[in-house]
């Protein structure tokens, strides 16, 4: 695996503390979701998306000790992705709780965020909608 493409956790992720390296996996160019594969135990992963693709307000307000921990002095300097899960037909995600990543050093931290106008799922996909959107 090569290093360039290894994301550290340093405290792992929410439920996870001892797993902390992981790599991003794209499984097509146009995807818009993504594997979090982690290194350490290879049965574990999570799918992720980057929510402003679904979410157009979705803002992660960082503070300073979050951007020190990161190594970054802005969000501009970060990807942010949140977990998705799916509920019945419906992709949902995890913004409460989203995995910010400095891109240039790929070390990342999960966030829990006091904002309640997210939550842990939000809906981003009806899977009923896109079939009959496909079919058409």
């Amino acid at each position: 695996m090569d290093d360039d493409r290894v994301i550290t956790f340093p405290k792992g992720l929410l439920g996870f503390p001892r797993y902390t390296r992981y790599v991003l996996i794209q499984p097509a160019d146009d995807s818009y979701f993504f594997w979090l594969q982690s290194l350490d135990a290879p049965e574990l992963a999570f799918v992720v998306t980057d929510p402003s693709l679904f979410v157009q307000d979705y803002t992660v307000a960082l503070k300073q000790e979050q951007m020190d921990e990161l190594g970054i002095s802005s969000v501009t300097e970060a990807q942010v992705f949140v977990i998705v899960n799916k509920r019945g037909n419906v992709l949902t995600g995890n913004l409460q709780g989203p995995l910010v990543v400095h891109t240039a050093e790929r070390a990342g931290r999960q966030l829990v965020l006091a904002d309640r106008r997210y939550d842990t799922r939000v809906p981003l996909v009806d899977l009923n909608q896109q079939a009959k959107a496909a079919s058409a």
